[in-house]
């Protein structure tokens, strides 16, 4: 869900000034004493990270789908898990702390071997595999300031920040670090399609939050969807024919200049969204949901004819999320989950054994947002 995550959205960050930009990527970077430290400590051997063993969790009450819960996180803000292409390893944005910023680790999926890859400078947010593994892509706001971005204000309601972000590559122990293209504003939620390669992404380059396509290497970008309005969290289909993604298009006058304002100022609302389709060059948009709220997070079931979101329809000012499933042709509304609070960020495993998602089930604190897996059981 990138910047705009469940979670990211309560911290509390450090007001910032600009301090360094990376210089062009034609030529060899002259990296800050502090960034080169930083990557240099974290790919130190003795540096990974030392967590609980994964812990097994009973499923809640209805939550027939699933089998051999997990919780593979404990403690601090984690989100947005997305698996490695064998299925053995997940890449997920996690905060320490209130004072700290989110930042990219890799973890066993068995819990086992949790380890920061990002630089630990800036937010980052976003991450996956590609390259067949080899290598991970994810954002950063660390090019304009190496601390946190400000929080947003919410004097004007419930907004998500839509950072200075750039897309960023390297190996999976975080050496290597390379900007994989630059350009003013927000480019985040990148994923990567089944052959590899494409990558999708959300970007604010034309003025609007929209979705587009580019090669791995950055090159040939190709805007897909230009309605005014937040169209984003995009995901390809099991074959690459579809992308599924979140959107949101005002339609009144009132809620356009509302949504331009915000948009000016860096921010987007987002308690109104649902799940759309499209075909991999942006042709046949069609709306999935129409169910009021919040859905957000799709994500394609492996048969490629079902997607799995987060939703908060049931009651839309509530904070109680839920995945559920629905048919492609916006049929067969089914309910995953069950907990009481948070559920969202759902991702197959490539085999379509397992799910991986976040939630604040079993939390030491309120709010508290933790990794999942269990075996994936079809009724």
């Amino acid at each position: 869900m990138a910047a705009a995550s469940y979670t990211a959205i309560r911290y509390n960050y450090r007001m910032t000034t600009n301090s360094y930009r990376l210089q062009p990527s034609s030529r060899a970077p002259r990296w800050p004493f502090r960034l080169a430290l930083a990557l240099l400590i974290s790919t130190l051997p003795g540096c990974e990270t030392s967590r609980s063993p994964a812990v097994d969790r009973a499923p809640e009450p209805g939550e027939r789908f699933l089998a051999n819960l997990k919780q593979l996180t404990f403690g601090g803000q984690n989100a947005e898990a997305y698996f490695s292409p064998d299925g053995t390893q997940l890449i997920f944005q996690r905060q320490e702390s209130d004072t700290t910023c989110d930042q990219q680790y890799v973890i066993n999926a068995d819990g086992s071997g949790m380890r920061l890859v990002s630089s630990g400078l800036g937010r980052t947010t976003c991450g996956y595999f590609y390259s067949g593994g080899a290598r991970i892509l994810y954002s950063s706001t660390f090019h304009v300031d190496e601390r946190c971005p400000a929080t947003p204000d919410f004097s004007r309601g419930y907004v998500w920040p839509l950072y200075d972000f750039d897309i960023y590559t390297s190996r999976p122990d975080g050496s290597d670090l390379q900007r994989l293209f630059r350009s003013p504003g927000y480019d985040a939620e990148a994923t990567l399609s089944p052959d590899g390669s494409r990558i999708v992404f959300t970007s604010t380059r034309d003025g609007d939050l929209d979705i587009y396509t580019m090669n791995v290497d950055g090159s040939d970008v190709r805007r897909l969807t230009n309605t005014l309005g937040y169209d984003g969290g995009p995901f390809f289909s099991p074959d690459g024919g579809m992308i599924v993604y979140r959107s949101w298009h005002p339609q009144e006058p009132s809620e356009q200049e509302d949504y331009q304002a915000l948009l000016a100022e860096g921010l987007v609302r987002p308690s109104r969204m649902e799940i759309w389709v499209m075909n991999a060059d942006g042709s046949n948009q069609r709306q999935v949901t129409q169910l009021g709220g919040a859905n957000f997070a799709p994500y394609f079931h492996p048969d490629g004819q079902r997607i799995i979101f987060a939703s908060n329809h049931p009651d839309p000012r509530s904070r109680n999320f839920d995945l559920y499933m629905i048919g492609v042709d916006g049929t067969g509304l089914t309910q995953v989950t069950t907990h009481g609070d948070f559920d969202g960020f759902p991702m197959f495993s490539p085999d379509g054994a397992r799910l991986v998602f976040a939630s604040n089930r079993y939390g030491t604190v309120q709010g508290e947002t933790n990794i999942f897996i269990a075996d994936w059981v079809e009724p």
